[in-house]
C-alpha cells in the first residue's frame, strides 16, 4: 500500500491550492481516505475524508465550506481542493487510507496506511 502526496506549496491568504493523493497497491474503491494535517507542536487533524464505496464524504469544522475532498477511481487519485485558505490552514498535510471505512469519522486512530506529507504554507 502506498499513498503519495503532492500540490502543496506557498499560497497567500484568500488563495487556493490543490493536494492529490495517489495511492496504490489495493482496491481503491474498497477504501475510504482521509487527509489530515499536523501544525508543528499540535496533534495531527483530521480535516476531510471519503468513503470511496458510497462516495460519504466528512469535513472537519474548520474546513467545511472552504475544502472539497473529491475521488478518482480511474486515475486512483483523491483531490482536495482548498479555497479561501487561511494562516491557520498552515501545516503538513497528509493522506490516509483505511479498508472499507473509518472507525470513527475523521479519527487518526481509524487509519492504518499514511503517506509521507506535503506542506502547505500560507502567508498574511
Amino acid at each position: 500500500v502506498q499513498l503519495v502526496e503532492s500540490g502543496g506549496g506557498l499560497v497567500q491568504a484568500g488563495g487556493s491550492l490543490r493536494l492529490s493523493c495517489a495511492v496504490s497497491g489495493f482496491h481503491f474503491e474498497e477504501f475510504a481516505i482521509g487527509w489530515f494535517r499536523q501544525v508543528p507542536g499540535k496533534e495531527l487533524e483530521g480535516i476531510a475524508e471519503i468513503v470511496n464505496r458510497d462516495g460519504i464524504t466528512n469535513y472537519a469544522d474548520a474546513v467545511r465550506g472552504r475544502f472539497t475532498i473529491s475521488s478518482d477511481s480511474v486515475q486512483n487519485t483523491v483531490t482536495l481542493q482548498m479555497n479561501d485558505l487561511k494562516s491557520e490552514d498552515t501545516a503538513v498535510y497528509y493522506c490516509a487510507a483505511e479498508k472499507l471505512w473509518p472507525d470513527h469519522p475523521l479519527s487518526v486512530d481509524s487509519y492504518d496506511y499514511w503517506g509521507r506529507g506535503t506542506q502547505v504554507t500560507v502567508s498574511l
